[in-house]
């Protein structure tokens, strides 16, 4: 459904999701598919059903506004040495127990300040700071994507480029939607293992490649980021089968970016990534054809 012109107490309706009984709806954005009573949120904190509507009560609320370098997303091979406005609502549809934002991303919008800008102000704010582009990025873009997709529309017809810096969670017809709008993207591949995919994020692995194809099958410059930690997914078979997948799927000149762990959130008992697992883990992505690949954090 289209809903964005119905507004709810300053929040907007949300796009993606079905009512099914007893005042319970269904929300079809990720592959959760959460199913949610009246006055709950779903997993991502950020849509509520409100008397039988799901209502997005991030909508026009950045939490998180910055002019960043366009490296920092990280994104090397799109326009570098460019800058680009970076904005993020809080909320996010994973559970990540290393989350280096999770003060924004796993909290409620009622729990953190936030501005009030529309669509069109965003877009205004990108160009009065000459940033040639916006990045939906910090959190999880996707769990307030009415707003990315009305941004990224204006932004679109005003020259501007669109970048999403996501985890690649969700759903085939809300992808298909933004898609048009979106000029490029830095994909978090968290594990070439649906295990760890589902133990320290609480998602599977399967999505997150369909995503990553889909972009690319759509245009999109696509780069790729492996934030390696130890004793999780440090694990050289799967970063050599992570690197394999690539090279198959015709990826072997998307950017790969292996990432430096701190100790975060609820995985502050795990030492940094030693620089010589990084190290080993681009040896064995070159060895296996990618062209580009980076560290980072280091």
């Amino acid at each position: 459904m289209d809903a964005r012109d119905k507004l709810l107490n300053g929040s907007m309706e949300c796009s993606y999701y079905e009512r099914i009984d007893d005042g319970v709806v269904r929300c079809l954005l990720c592959p959760h598919h959460c199913r949610i009573p009246n006055g709950k949120t779903g997993l991502c904190r950020s849509r509520r059903n409100i008397e039988g509507r799901l209502i997005s009560e991030v909508y026009g609320r950045p939490c998180a506004l910055a002019i960043d370098p366009i490296e920092k997303k990280p994104l090397y091979h799109f326009h570098p040495g460019t800058k680009c406005l970076s904005l993020a609502c809080t909320g996010c549809n994973f559970r990540c127990l290393n989350c280096q934002n999770h003060d924004i991303s796993q909290a409620e919008p009622s729990q953190v300040a936030s501005y009030h800008l529309t669509p069109e102000e965003i877009v205004a704010l990108c160009q009065e700071h000459n940033c040639p582009g916006i990045a939906y990025t910090y959190t999880e873009p996707l769990t307030y994507i009415e707003y990315v997709i009305d941004t990224a529309r204006i932004a679109h017809e005003k020259g501007l480029w669109n970048i999403l810096v996501s985890a690649g969670y969700v759903c085939k017809e809300p992808l298909m939607d933004l898609l048009p709008y979106l000029d490029a993207a830095n994909i978090d591949l968290k594990s070439f293992s649906d295990e760890i995919y589902r133990r320290v994020s609480g998602g599977h692995l399967q999505t997150v490649l369909e995503t990553i194809l889909t972009m690319r099958d759509a245009g999109v410059w696509v780069e790729l980021t492996n934030l390696v930690i130890p004793g999780v997914n440090d694990n050289m078979d799967d970063i050599r089968r992570m690197c394999q997948w690539m090279v198959d799927n015709n990826l072997s000149e998307t950017p790969l970016h292996f990432s430096r762990f701190f100790p975060q959130y609820k995985m502050k008992d795990i030492p940094p990534t030693p620089r010589k697992t990084l190290e080993m883990a681009k040896e064995i992505a070159l060895q296996q054809g990618i062209r580009h690949v980076y560290l980072g954090n280091v």
